[in-house]
């Protein structure tokens, strides 16, 4: 069931990512039985590695406290809408459960290229009906807004 506070947990991770120069502004969180269990956000830039995205980072972050690669259970936490690598890797760890805030086209606003990619891999179609549900657009908006106004690199 969705929570707004876990939301904005996500948000405030995307806040640090962006103000530390970090990487965009996606923060993630993952909670089982209605408890936080890891957090984080996008570290493409900070550690070189174009893979870390808000939803990979708190992933494996949960992962290696629950001494685990199984995150059934679970449930994902993210401001913008997962990108086809995220999505792939949420699906690979058994989340059962993804709510985002920022649309592909949002993403793409700031500079991103989700929905390209999003495309080429052929949508999301196939997905469970239920299993992805926008919460919270205007809430996550806001970090978005914020990242618009700021000199960061885009890539």
């Amino acid at each position: 069931m969705y929570k707004k506070e876990f939301m904005e947990i996500a948000v405030d991770e995307a806040k640090d990512g962006i103000l530390n120069h970090d990487g965009g502004p996606f923060g993630a969180v993952i909670v089982r039985d209605g408890e936080v269990i890891a957090s984080g956000h996008n570290r493409v830039l900070s550690f070189n590695d174009s893979t870390c995205h808000g939803e990979i980072d708190a992933i494996r972050k949960a992962e290696s406290k629950l001494g685990t690669y199984d995150l059934s259970g679970c449930e994902l936490y993210t401001t913008g809408e997962p990108c086809p690598m995220c999505l792939a890797a949420i699906l690979w760890a058994n989340v059962e459960k993804v709510y985002y805030g920022c649309r592909l086209s949002d993403n793409e606003e700031i500079g991103f290229r989700d929905a390209k990619f999003d495309k080429m891999m052929g949508g999301r179609s196939n997905l469970s009906e239920g299993f992805m549900e926008e919460k919270d657009r205007d809430l996550c908006l806001s970090i978005f807004e914020e990242y618009k106004k700021m000199e960061a690199k885009r890539y």
